[in-house]
């Protein structure tokens, strides 16, 4: 028996294909096109690009697995969250999904704020409005582009409008729809009060599900394109911190994860729905009923260093240089950069200063700096943005017991290694460490009934590699480097904030 598990991330969609062990017998991706940017703060993609990107992935899965649709026995989903796609009466895309990164919203979460207030957000959702939320975008699009809003008939989340193609199904699950600033995140339930605040009929959003639950099947239509079979159960899955964090274990409090992909997220599981009063870490529903979680993010943390390699780091061949090539050259500069910083804010920061004009910095320069201390930098100050969420953690009593790496970011022996010393924790690596699609294929399993619960399943599936153990001496460094770190966004954002 095996399972599938989709991940409609920002880059690619990921088909990955487990047994019923836990063990990944393939796995597919099949690439975005890059989102668009017409202005600074903008982001977009088109929907029909993850339909056309999964069909492919799964369809590569399955090849390369020597497997037909009638072997996979559940489907699971976990995607980027937050983004907007707005349905017209046909079911057709309104106009391009306003993603998890654009900060254009800025205005309606100022409106919204001040006609809800900030602590009563935060009772009713958990959580402030922010721009990245799906509800500013929606009112974004009212606000300003009127004729797509008088089609819009219902709104989705990214996974949830590749679900709908291969099922027919409108559905969601309580983890991604905590993003959305429009679920009772402590009830697991859409608020009624933000629906009425924000004039939205609840029948314009989908079902909700807890994440191991099935919440539809197989179309023919979604057969015929993927190679899947008709009828095959779809479990709703998650939105992809709490898919990925499912992957790794991060499923009882204690026990947390750093994961650095495009964005980077500290993620701990928790048994309430712990509340930071300031709003500065998200608490969201987790992929396991009655639990849930609070995580802080970093916009810009592996984008930092992609950023960089994409506008300065060519070969002479006019070709981007590899990442390997650039931790290679900073593995040889001392822990600290010589007093070099880097603030990651290349697309304003979430966590923990809920700044969309935000500005990202590389202070103290010199004429001794080279290029291989840039990017030592540029990993350490990720770092240091993401030890902000644990210094928040400590303050709420969020228990940390042990770390877990995940991400591209834990693929790097230097970034790992930063990592447990600028937290100042030994950090572990799991064994597969294969992302948000292995814990879709996970909840995808236990919808399937190969495991009783999603805890069973993550203690089966789910063993620890490896430890890299902090450097006494780089600690001390890199203490002192993030206390300069800490200083540089109060002294610098009245040069970049308007108001």
């Amino acid at each position: 028996m095996h399972v599938l598990g989709i991940d409609v991330g920002t880059g690619g969609t990921r088909a990955l294909v487990t047994d019923e062990s836990g063990r990944v017998v393939s796995s597919a991706t099949e690439d975005h096109q890059p989102f668009s940017s017409p202005q600074i703060g903008w982001a977009e993609q088109h929907p029909e690009d993850w339909w056309r990107a999964c069909c492919l992935a799964i369809r590569k899965a399955l090849v390369s697995a020597n497997l037909s649709g009638k072997d996979i026995a559940c489907v699971g989903f976990s995607g980027q969250m937050h983004g907007a796609v707005m349905l017209d009466e046909q079911g057709s895309v309104v106009r391009p999904a306003l993603i998890w990164c654009d900060v254009r919203t800025e205005k309606e979460c100022l409106d919204l704020t001040a006609k809800i207030g900030r602590e009563q957000l935060i009772q009713l959702t958990c959580n402030p409005a922010l721009p990245n939320f799906t509800l500013t975008k929606l009112l974004w699009v009212r606000e300003n582009e009127p004729e797509n809003w008088k089609r819009v008939r219902s709104v989705l989340l990214p996974k949830d409008y590749v679900r709908l193609r291969l099922t027919g199904e409108r559905a969601t699950d309580v983890a991604d729809a905590s993003g959305t600033l429009l679920l009772d995140v402590a009830h697991r339930r859409w608020s009624r009060e933000m629906l009425q605040a924000a004039e939205l009929d609840e029948g314009s959003l989908p079902g909700l599900f807890e994440s191991p639950e099935v919440c539809g099947k197989l179309s023919s239509t979604g057969a015929a394109e993927t190679g899947l079979k008709v009828g095959t159960p779809v479990v709703a899955g998650a939105g992809d911190q709490a898919a990925g964090a499912t992957g790794m274990g991060i499923v009882a409090p204690g026990t947390v994860s750093a994961t650095i992909g495009t964005s980077g997220v500290v993620f701990a599981a928790t048994d309430r729905p712990a509340l930071d009063p300031q709003g500065r870490v998200h608490t969201f529903c987790h992929a396991i009923s009655g639990r849930w979680h609070v995580m802080g993010v970093t916009q810009a943390a592996g984008l930092s260093l992609r950023w960089f390699r994409d506008t300065f780091a060519m070969d002479s061949s006019g070709a981007r240089e590899s990442y390997d090539r650039l931790t290679e050259e900073a593995a040889k500069i001392s822990p600290g950069s010589d007093g070099l910083l880097w603030t990651p804010y290349l697309m304003g920061e979430r966590t923990p200063h809920l700044d969309a004009n935000a500005r990202a910095a590389l202070v103290g320069l010199t004429a001794s700096h080279t290029r291989a201390h840039i990017v030592r930098a540029i990993l350490e100050g990720v770092a240091f943005s993401l030890r902000d969420t644990f210094t928040i953690f400590q303050e709420m009593n969020v228990p940390v017991k042990n770390i877990r790496l995940g991400g591209g970011g834990a693929r790097s022996p230097l970034w790992r290694q930063i990592q447990a010393d600028v937290y100042g924790h030994p950090v572990e690596i799991v064994e597969a460490e294969e992302g948000a699609a292995y814990g879709a294929a996970l909840l995808a399993a236990v919808g399937a009934h190969i495991w009783s619960s999603v805890d069973a399943a993550c203690s089966a599936a789910v063993r620890v590699a490896s430890r890299v153990i902090p450097q006494p001496a780089a600690v001390a460094t890199l203490n002192v480097s993030y206390s300069a770190y800490r200083r540089i966004y109060p002294a610098t954002k009245e040069l970049f904030n308007p108001h």
